[in-house]
């Protein structure tokens, strides 16, 4: 199994370029004559500070660590600057140690994402190195880092080098703001990043090492942790308090398609940024969850969870198109704190045991309820297909499988559902029955309501008996359910084949009559979850008033930077995949997989749950 957030995984076989990198050289500068030295305390006491033994004069240029400590968590008080004919602020690397143990070496072929550098708006006393002259730490932009000992901590946002050194610079924001010896992301009187007041500390980059807090046992950073604000302060997406319906037409496309589009990915989080993309993208059917006011039932728990989900996830994606993946593990953090499961912060996990443990927090009602023969209803969240055979069928339809397993099963819906979720015949990546399924655009649910007048599959009368040995029956309509009237059932039984069949009676309202008026009870598909190997992706369609449009999302399609980088989600247009969901599976049976699009091989081959909605329901319940 691979590891989903170090490659590049779910993408599509016909290569779309990323987003553009640009390649950032260094700029040389004149060297000016070398200023004099002053040795002072920060606080603006002068004072001569001896060297340490054994350092090497070429360290002594920015200035040794004191002793002492300022009464904030900051850095030390004694440095050496450099100054001219006045001294400007304090804003002058500092050298913490130079013996630091040494960290895992980086690839050459590793360099963080372009887009993130952030050289000074002018040139004369600082340059951003090319990364070829980075020392081999291990570090890079936005490595989480300590320094000094006892340590103080922080994220690298800038790294560049200054005459005055002949080693690189590291521009640090600081976890907590320092009393004294830092900037706003000022260094020399260059912008070199930006921060809150007294948070950029620059010291030498040789002086930082990971950080220890979060170093695993082979000494990579822990990816949850890195999981924050400051880490992920470039991909940040804004709370959203008000209510935000899903975009409809252009402005869904123009909102919703493109890179850096959706829900970004993070640490094995597909399963999780497909399954939420699905639900609430492009449609409202499960809003109710979002809107319970809490009662007296709930925890603490439910309100965190509920306003996270709506403010921080939902409302931002609808409004703005974009969620940043901090979101996303600040509730795989509520999940993993529930306790009814572990791992949800780092391990793959399957969209049925999320949507399971989603619902148990938000204490939100099943979507359905099924009655198994004359037994309690059971409310459910989806519908599991389980096939005891093959069908005759070697590409069948949603349609049919559902049907298949609920008539085999002696299942009905107790009522029609608002909102439907049907897990196919397959076992994450491992097994699948069928290589190819039809996801049925418009699927009839009329034939599995219990206590509904039904038809007759034969001469369109009131039902009143139906036979599971007929389903497939080549000479009546093969893969459809069979309900009969009397005198039907009379006539198709009086066959050899079938004399051995044992139709049950339907029940249904007893003050109905022959000439009852029969409703078609359908659901419309709106998502549909897929996997490929180990990684979740989705087809979601979006709300038009014309020809349905169809677009493909995936979390991690792109990547910026290496182990400590991000992932780059993608929505991308599939027209193609309306074309091939019009036809009929008559006409679908006879396509070759192998000439099919791309998006739609992924479609039919790959799907793992399909999502229907109610048009008449889904704004009641």
């Amino acid at each position: 199994m691979r590891n989903v957030e170090e490659s590049n995984v779910g993408r599509p076989e016909e290569p779309v370029p990323g987003p553009r990198r640009t390649n950032t050289r260094a700029v040389e500068l004149p060297v000016e004559p070398r200023p004099k030295q002053l040795n002072f305390l920060s606080r603006g006491v002068r004072q001569q500070s001896p060297p340490r033994a054994g350092e090497k004069e070429q360290d002594n240029e920015l200035g040794p660590v004191g002793e002492g400590r300022s009464a904030q968590r900051g850095v030390p008080e004694e440095n050496t600057i450099q100054v001219e004919e006045e001294p400007k602020p304090f804003n002058t690397p500092l050298e913490i140690s130079d013996s630091q143990p040494s960290s895992h070496s980086c690839p050459e072929d590793h360099r963080p994402p372009s887009s993130l550098y952030c050289p000074p708006k002018n040139g004369d006393h600082t340059s951003l190195l090319p990364e070829a002259t980075f020392p081999m730490q291990g570090l890079e932009l936005n490595s989480m880092v300590e320094v000094d000992d006892p340590p103080i901590y922080g994220v690298i946002r800038w790294i560049g080098q200054t005459p005055e050194s002949a080693e690189p610079i590291a521009g640090l924001e600081m976890e907590e703001e320092m009393s004294s010896g830092c900037t706003d992301g000022m260094y020399r009187g260059n912008r070199c990043f930006e921060c809150g007041p007294n948070k950029a500390l620059f010291v030498k980059l040789k002086s930082c090492r990971p950080d220890s807090r979060f170093s695993s046992l082979h000494g990579r950073v822990n990816q949850i942790q890195r999981c924050n604000s400051i880490a992920f302060q470039d991909y940040a997406s804004k709370c959203v308090e008000e209510n935000t319906p899903p975009a409809e037409g252009n402005e869904a496309i123009e909102l919703l398609t493109g890179w850096k589009k959706g829900i970004q990915g993070h640490c094995n989080s597909c399963y999780l940024d497909a399954t939420l993309f699905c639900m609430f993208a492009c449609s409202s059917v499960l809003d109710t969850m979002l809107l319970r006011p809490s009662d007296k039932n709930d925890n603490d728990s439910y309100t965190v969870t509920r306003d996270l989900l709506r403010t921080e996830i939902v409302n931002p994606l609808r409004k703005n198109g974009y969620v940043c993946a901090t979101k996303i593990m600040a509730l795989r953090k509520i999940l993993e704190a529930a306790g009814r499961s572990t791992g949800f912060t780092n391990e793959e996990k399957d969209p049925e045991e999320f949507l399971t443990n989603l619902f148990q927090v938000l204490r939100a009602e099943p979507l359905f309820y099924i009655r198994i023969s004359k037994k309690k209803p059971q409310g459910c969240l989806f519908y599991q297909i389980f096939m005891e055979r093959k069908l005759s069928v070697n590409m069948p339809s949603v349609q049919q499988l559902l049907e298949w397993s609920m008539v085999t099963g002696d299942l009905k819906f107790t009522e029609a559902p608002s909102c439907l979720i049907i897990q196919m015949p397959r076992n994450g990546k491992n097994f699948k029955m069928f290589p190819t399924i039809i996801p049925t655009v418009e699927l009839n649910i009329t034939d599995l309501l219990e206590d509904t007048p039904r038809q007759c599959c034969i001469c369109q009368s009131l039902a009143e008996v139906e036979c599971q040995e007929c389903y497939e029956d080549v000479g009546i309509t093969p893969g459809h359910i069979k309900q009969y009237c009397d005198i039907c059932n009379a006539q198709v039984h009086l066959h050899k084949q079938r004399k051995g069949h044992q139709p049950r009676q339907l029940h249904f309202p007893k003050d109905i009559s022959g000439q009852v008026m029969f409703q078609r009870q359908s659901m419309e598909l709106f998502a549909v979850l897929c996997i490929e190997t180990s990684h979740y992706v989705a087809f979601v369609r979006l709300n038009s008033q014309k020809r349905p449009l169809w677009v493909f999302f995936d979390s991690m399609a792109d990547r910026e930077g290496g182990e400590n980088g991000f992932n780059i989600p993608r929505v991308t247009p599939c027209p193609e995949v309306s074309e091939y969901l019009e036809m009929t599976p008559e006409q679908l049976q006879k396509e070759d997989l192998k000439t099919m699009p791309t998006y739609v091989r992924r479609l039919f081959c790959d799907a793992y749950m399909c999502l229907y909605y109610s048009p008449d329901l889904s704004l009641y319940k």
